[in-house]
């Protein structure tokens, strides 16, 4: 062990627990004491200064909260991580205000703990186990680390070195107009402009000329030239935004820029030759609507050159924490206020919900978050999921479970579910087991052997 390792004290009334942190984080890289109660614990925060103590909250006779307490009070630069199968907003929110770093609930993952304990040393600016490679992976302002996003990075660096239209999809608020400027950007035409059109957001009477131009007297209003939006991306990138809510009568005039390189101000007869690049971009089915006949098939051809097709982020759950982390630092110092993260528990939150409005929504859950939390660390409370809790009073019925191919280990199957349905009741019935073991239909005998069973209770409390 490297004297320089960091320090970490477990503290934890369950031998199991205290033996599974134990080896966890010596293989991590970690120096590790361990202390069975609180009091214990008490006593060696008199004698040693730890950088990290990770501690249960629910022990006898002196709780987590208390060793928190003591722990501030003899090293106030320690970070404090609590940890308790008996997860509920109040214990969060009281652990936070005493000075607590974050709050995990058993069962927690060992990727859960890891990341949360290199977070707190980053935050002393202690030295820490080495970050996985590629952890936080940003291009331009695109943000994410999964094999999907990887994937979009890749495409964007080789698309950015041809002159090719690009043709990009995804639902609403994925970030399709930010894969158009990160393109722009890769791209030789990066030192010019990119002008952003949206199709859908324009009227159509309106449309014609703002893109285009018009001559003095063209029509009513029209007191002076004006050089239109086509014109004004000259050498640069045209990003023509919900493609498929263009008019028939405007996709003809779409056709003939891709076709002839050229345009013509509304008033005017000239042909004025333009040099620009065409990323389109739509949350609808252009290829439905060229079989329905509302979307032309030769402009479909021509704008869909190469194509980049943007997850949903619920299929890259992975971005997340970053994409949260990056929102949370944005918003504390527009709002000026110091909210540092996204505790654990809430995180669990984010991970399971659906997002239908994608990277948007999720940036707007944040901003929420941040203006109405009154502590240093958005907890669920502060989350405004409408969706996650419409789910949790109607739960969707259960997926029916399939045989892997390789087979599966049953009993540890069934013993996984059962300990999570366990947390799940006491969590629901606040901490008390009688009020739990109703939910699951158990005698409370029958309920406490379970706990003792999964190591969620000591046999002594």
């Amino acid at each position: 062990m490297k004297p320089t390792a960091p320090k970490i004290l477990v503290v934890d009334d369950e031998p199991s627990m205290r033996e599974f942190l134990e080896i966890m984080l010596e293989k991590e890289g970690y120096q590790v004491v361990c202390a069975a109660d609180g009091e214990q614990a008490l006593r060696v925060l008199e004698q040693q200064t730890f950088d990290i103590v990770v501690t249960d909250i629910r022990m006898k006779p002196v709780n987590g909260l208390e060793v928190l307490k003591g722990c501030k009070a003899k090293s106030p630069n320690t970070v404090v991580i609590m940890i308790s199968a008996y997860a509920s907003t109040e214990t969060a929110v009281a652990a936070m205000r005493e000075g607590a770093y974050d709050y995990l609930p058993k069962p927690f993952k060992i990727d859960e703990m890891r990341t949360v304990l290199r977070n707190a040393l980053e935050s002393k600016g202690e030295d820490r186990p080495p970050r996985p490679a590629g952890e936080s992976h940003h291009f331009g302002l695109l943000i994410g680390d999964s094999s999907s996003m990887r994937k979009i990075y890749e495409l964007i660096e080789k698309v950015a070195t041809t002159s090719s239209n690009v043709l990009i999809t995804g639902e609403s608020g994925t970030g399709k107009e930010l894969v158009a400027r990160a393109i722009h950007g890769e791209s030789a035409r990066g030192g010019h402009p990119l002008v952003a059109v949206n199709c859908g957001g324009v009227p159509e009477t309106l449309i014609e000329s703002e893109l285009f131009g018009y001559k003095k007297g063209a029509f009513t209003g029209a007191a002076t030239n004006r050089t239109g939006l086509v014109e004004a991306a000259q050498k640069g990138t045209l990003f023509l935004d919900e493609i498929g809510d263009l008019s028939p009568s405007l996709q003809v005039k779409i056709l003939r820029l891709v076709q002839q390189k050229t345009i013509k101000m509304i008033g005017d007869t000239v042909d004025i030759p333009v040099d620009v690049r065409i990323i389109s971009a739509t949350n609808r089915d252009l290829e439905q609507m060229v079989m329905e006949g509302s979307f032309r098939e030769d402009l479909f051809y021509r704008l869909n050159v190469i194509h980049l097709r943007l997850p949903p982020l619920r299929e890259r759950r992975e971005d997340i924490a970053p994409l949260a982390d990056y929102f949370l630092t944005k918003f504390s110092r527009e709002f000026n206020k110091d909210v540092r993260k996204v505790s654990a528990y809430a995180m669990d939150i984010l991970k399971g919900y659906d997002f239908p409005g994608n990277v948007r929504e999720l940036e707007n859950i944040i901003e929420r978050g941040v203006a109405l939390e009154s502590s240093s660390i958005i907890l669920p409370e502060s989350l405004t999921l409408a969706a996650f809790k419409r789910t949790q009073l109607y739960p969707e019925p259960t997926m029916q479970p399939s045989l892997p191919p390789g087979g599966m280990d049953l009993d540890q199957y069934l013993a996984d579910i059962e300990k999570d349905l366990l947390v799940q009741a006491l969590e629901a019935g606040k901490g008390v087991k009688q009020d739990a073991a109703a939910l699951l239909g158990l005698s409370f005998r029958s309920f406490r052997y379970r706990l003792l069973k999964y190591g969620l209770t000591s046999e002594t409390e």
